[in-house]
């Protein structure tokens, strides 16, 4: 019953859903493998009858078993989604449905982990990012806006927003525009502003009204321009892909909870509107320690 039911929704998948080969592939193995979690559960092989009094109870306890062998959630979400397809099916060839799998909560994709670079490679970035260039006023720039993402953690759009007259007298903090026009605070470091003011000295028009970081033009310096400088140099040193201006502001965060920064304020900080947003730098840190341990330590 259960080999001629799959192969039955296989046929319809392809002629009827026009599903791709490697779909209708997918999907039956999927299918395959719950008809069997069905059978075993109940003591015998997974009929119509049966299959129509399935209970979000049975759904869970098959997607438990795949969590438990290691499935990712956007396997288990994949699975899910091949067990609506066939109920889709049963109704539509055999009437048989269920409201179980709308009972269901799709499993949602883990987000990845910010990607760092260590200590070593963001303050190499930081102080050698003028090599890519032989202008002196283009290496006082590049190194001046690393430095502010590194250093405040901006993201590269807030940074290249910034006008000349933004930036703070004395000791006083950088008022920054997150998204959706959240303002917040951001203290800069005395490095920071040694890198801002040798890049004011060659700046082709130091007025407060003027984009603090300009191109060859003295428009507003691009996003892309920037991306490529430094990708250039991390292709001239051996840096990894991830090494992109974005990567020197997850830099900034994980750096500072590795030295002991308290959360709350690294979420402000960093402008996020959710302290969940700023807890993934915690699992970077965490990766990070065990990724050491496991190459220093004699038994690893």
């Amino acid at each position: 019953m259960s080999d001629t039911l799959v192969g039955e929704f296989c046929a319809w998948l392809g002629l009827e859903r026009r599903a791709r080969g490697l779909t209708v592939e997918t999907y039956a193995r999927d299918v395959r493998a719950f008809l069997a979690h069905m059978s075993e559960s109940m003591g015998a092989e997974a009929g119509l009858g049966a299959l129509g009094a399935v209970s979000a109870a049975d759904v869970r306890a098959f997607l438990a078993r795949a969590a438990a062998r290691g499935d990712i959630n956007a396997t288990r979400a994949r699975k899910l989604s091949a067990l609506k397809t066939f109920y889709r099916f049963l109704k539509a060839r055999h009437g048989v449905s269920t409201v179980a799998l709308e009972l269901i909560a799709r499993p949602r994709p883990k987000r990845p982990l910010p990607k760092a670079l260590s200590e070593a490679q963001a303050r190499a970035v930081v102080e050698e990012i003028g090599e890519v260039s032989d202008v002196a006023a283009t290496q006082a720039r590049d190194e001046a806006l690393m430095l502010l993402l590194y250093g405040a953690g901006l993201r590269i759009s807030e940074a290249l927003a910034l006008d000349v007259g933004d930036l703070p007298a004395s000791d006083d903090a950088l008022r920054v525009t997150g998204k959706g026009g959240k303002m917040r605070l951001v203290p800069l470091l005395p490095i920071v502003r040694q890198g801002l003011a040798a890049w004011l000295k060659h700046h082709p028009q130091a007025r407060a009204d003027a984009p603090l970081f300009t191109g060859v033009r003295g428009g507003r310096l691009n996003a892309g321009v920037a991306q490529k400088q430094l990708r250039d140099y991390r292709r001239l040193q051996g840096l990894p892909e991830y090494a992109t201006p974005h990567a020197l502001r997850h830099s900034f965060a994980t750096h500072l909870l590795a030295h002991g920064a308290d959360l709350r304020a690294i979420q402000e900080l960093l402008g996020h509107n959710s302290l969940s947003t700023t807890q993934r730098y915690t699992d970077v840190e965490t990766s990070q320690l065990m990724a050491v341990w496991r190459r220093a330590h004699p038994r690893a």
